[in-house]
């Protein structure tokens, strides 16, 4: 255990949270979570985008957003980010991403962006590399949040 690790998570979590549009965000962390193979957090993002009753086909199409109509222009320049950094080793930050991202987002949304990018990347490997399965159909998600 690492307390202390976990208390500084969830309070950027909350800060996160207060900084940035809840729908934008959720689509962030479940792309992330789609491209790390993190189930726990695949689970968790679907039934909280559900929840907030974004449409479902929207939550088909994340993996292929660049060839749906139903993203914005803003939400492209976030999941291209979000690939990018999620995939930074393979490619760096390519410009074209950050580009878009600064036609679409002042530049402190760009830091809380990557501050997301980056947390989501942080709770992917915790769950995926202790092997954290997702909870039975239904079950209750956020009992410590």
């Amino acid at each position: 255990m690492f307390p202390a690790g976990f208390k500084a998570m969830v309070a950027l979590e909350q800060a996160l949270a207060q900084a940035i549009d809840p729908e934008l965000l959720e689509l962030v962390k479940l792309r992330a979570s789609q491209i790390n193979g993190c189930a726990f957090c695949i689970y968790m993002h679907t039934s909280d985008l559900r929840k907030r009753g974004v449409d479902e086909m929207k939550l088909y199409l994340l993996n292929a957003w660049r060839d749906s109509y139903l993203f914005s222009e803003r939400e492209r320049a976030a999941l291209a980010w979000t690939e990018a950094l999620t995939r930074v080793a393979d490619d760096g930050a390519p410009d074209d991403a950050y580009n878009a991202l600064a036609e679409q987002f002042s530049e402190e949304e760009r830091v809380q962006l990557t501050f997301a990018i980056g947390a989501i990347n942080v709770w992917n490997r915790l769950q995926v590399g202790f092997h954290v399965a997702h909870p039975p159909r239904g079950a209750a998600m956020r009992d410590a949040a």
